[in-house]
């Protein structure tokens, strides 16, 4: 695979500044984390997403396809092949009463500012949780007893033939932490969703105590991914691990967090080894001590 024209190919119909070559994915991950990308591709509208897909596919050229990486980490050898990060370039927002139209790629702590500024309600345990829309529908993500899939309406995908199509609710199967469009290998574009009037006084208030309870429970002064591991049934993931003696335990520069036994936080230098096996440090002693199996909620991707 020839790096140099790819991204010729690439920016006959992308707009340079929009690709890059060999750039360190520690610069696009929130656990400042990861080795380069051979090509990133940040687009900034429809058709420059639908060329790189398209373009990737028809060579069958490796690709993966990013939100701003809350939720990743990224090998230490990088990624091979080209990445097409749907985040800060492609972010439009549409308010029109209750219901609100949004691109796949605005920050949801952005975009609940917004909505909640409209006096709109139902989006406030989404305030503080990492990571674009259109990552949070593919995993329809939640927090504090709320989940995407109570505000979504729909939304428009790119199926794998390249082909634009709508799914509404009911189409899109989402469960805890899972959806049609990670089984399916769709990626999101624009979402629609509908809220409540509601009273922005009473509104603020239930959004400033969910900040104070994360930024007093979570580290969140610290380079991490958020919640490493999945919550395991009948379980809280941070307590088997506290409960193991974990909390606040190294390998390199991944730590434990001291502050919530659920996150692996980066001190500084860690690299993924370091991350890599930490988690499976952890998964071995919960293991011996409970019987449970934990999963990681992270996405690991690169080379191995």
């Amino acid at each position: 695979m020839d790096i140099n024209q790819i991204y010729m190919d690439l920016i006959e119909k992308i707009n340079s500044n929009n690709i890059f070559k060999n750039e360190p994915m520690k610069k696009h991950t929130s656990f400042r984390i990861g080795g380069p990308a051979d090509i990133l591709v940040i687009p900034d509208s429809i058709d420059e997403i639908v060329y790189a897909l398209k373009y990737c596919r028809e060579r069958n050229i490796d690709y993966f396809v990013m939100g701003n990486g809350s939720n990743l980490l990224v090998r230490d050898k990088g990624i091979r092949g080209v990445v097409i990060k749907i985040a800060e370039n492609f972010s439009d927002v549409k308010i029109n009463g209750t219901k609100v139209r949004a691109q796949a790629g605005i920050l949801l702590s952005r975009l609940s500012k917004l909505i909640i500024n409209e006096g709109l309600e139902g989006f406030e345990f989404a305030s503080g949780i990492p990571g674009t829309i259109g990552g949070a529908v593919t995993m329809n993500a939640g927090a504090y007893g709320g989940e995407i899939k109570d505000v979504i309406v729909g939304c428009s995908v790119i199926d794998k033939n390249g082909e634009i199509i709508y799914l509404n609710r009911e189409d899109l199967n989402l469960g805890y932490r899972t959806s049609i469009i990670q089984d399916k290998k769709y990626v999101v574009l624009e979402v629609d969703m509908e809220f409540k009037k509601g009273d922005y006084d009473k509104i603020k208030i239930i959004v400033d105590d969910l900040t104070k309870r994360r930024t007093t429970k979570q580290p969140l002064h610290l380079p991490s991914a958020g919640s490493t591991f999945k919550r395991p049934k009948g379980y809280y993931a941070g307590k088997l691990i506290q409960d193991s003696g974990l909390k606040g335990v190294r390998v390199g520069d991944a730590q434990v967090s001291d502050l919530h036994s659920g996150f692996i936080v980066n001190l500084g230098n860690a690299t993924a080894e370091d991350v890599l096996n930490l988690i499976k440090l952890v998964q071995k002693v919960v293991r011996d001590n409970f019987g449970v199996n934990l999963e990681t909620e992270v996405k690991i991707i690169g080379e191995e």
